[in-house]
């Protein structure tokens, strides 16, 4: 892996499996706060995972978008990467997260039991950079994780419908932040068309538990709600996740603080989809501005 690359996301927390690969850990946010006492993450509110024993992870850092909204770093050039045996990414799942951690165990804010909860990692988000499809052993990596008693998240850009379809995570995300191919491409910006592969995707979310994620760009992507609409009701999937693009990382780097939609604008938008499907709105987290729907 390009050294200055790994350099740059070791200094941004990220733990990798090892040197030569860039499967990695990195703690979000919400599970250092949620060690503090501090809240979780809207996933505990809607799906109940809680956010301190949840590990973010990635089996590795290629992409084939470069999505405006995006915080991650993309403009950094990773280069050739070894790619870890799913045995190799769940031996190192503990420990990695652990060494994440370690600094936490003296905070007065942080309990030893939530602390030993924290090491004992129950749920792999994987959901950390780069799109997981492109690691081929990812379906053996999924099932592995899950024999080894974990739930697991899947967020995938849906370029790869051949991978997802074998595929079997407790949850698999789906990215959709354009209703049409011509506003697909500007805001994923795909190495290739990848538009048609998008729509095969959505065809398998009706045979699992799954969830739509509508990132809302405030004057990029919040038009056609009818659009949005018309896929998810489409594909079946169990829940659609309306959210508002964040100003973070180097998104910042493409967008404005004017692309981050107030969460009464992410509520509009939730309803302008309820509209014209049969998905209602279930609940919701406006510290997030996230809007959770599902099948009425």
């Amino acid at each position: 892996m390009h050294s200055g690359a790994c350099e740059l996301l070791r200094r941004q927390g990220y733990q990798f499996v090892s040197p030569d690969a860039s499967a990695a850990v990195k703690p979000c946010l919400w599970c250092k706060r949620s060690l503090r006492g501090e809240g979780m993450c809207y996933k505990a509110q809607f799906y109940g995972v809680e956010s301190h024993r949840c590990v973010q992870m990635t089996p590795t850092l290629k992409c084939n978008q470069r999505c405006l909204y995006c915080w991650r770093s993309f403009e950094h050039d990773v280069g050739e990467e070894r790619e870890c045996s799913p045995d190799e990414i769940i031996s190192a799942l503990p420990g990695l997260q652990k060494r994440a951690l370690s600094g936490y165990k003296v905070s007065p804010y942080v309990t030893p039991t939530r602390f030993h909860e924290a090491l004992a990692p129950r749920h792999v988000a994987i959901s950390l950079s780069g799109e997981p499809t492109l690691y081929e052993p990812l379906p053996t990596l999924i099932s592995s994780l899950t024999d080894h008693g974990y739930s697991t998240f899947l967020v995938s850009n849906g370029t790869r419908p051949d991978v997802l379809a074998k595929c079997r995570p407790m949850q698999l995300y789906l990215s959709l932040t354009a209703a049409d191919p011509e506003t697909y491409q500007k805001v994923c910006r795909p190495i290739e068309d990848s538009w048609e592969y998008v729509q095969e995707s959505l065809a398998i979310l009706g045979t699992r538990r799954s969830a739509i994620r509508i990132t809302l760009v405030e004057g990029v992507n919040d038009t056609d709600p009818a659009g949005f609409a018309r896929l998810a009701q489409n594909s079946g999937a169990t829940y659609i996740e309306v959210k508002g693009y964040m100003y973070l990382g180097y998104s910042r780097r493409r967008l404005s603080r004017n692309n981050m939609p107030e969460h009464t604008r992410v509520q509009a938008f939730a309803r302008e989809i309820a509209s014209c499907c049969d998905y209602t709105i279930l609940d919701e987290c406006p510290e997030s501005r996230v809007v959770l729907m599902g099948r009425s």
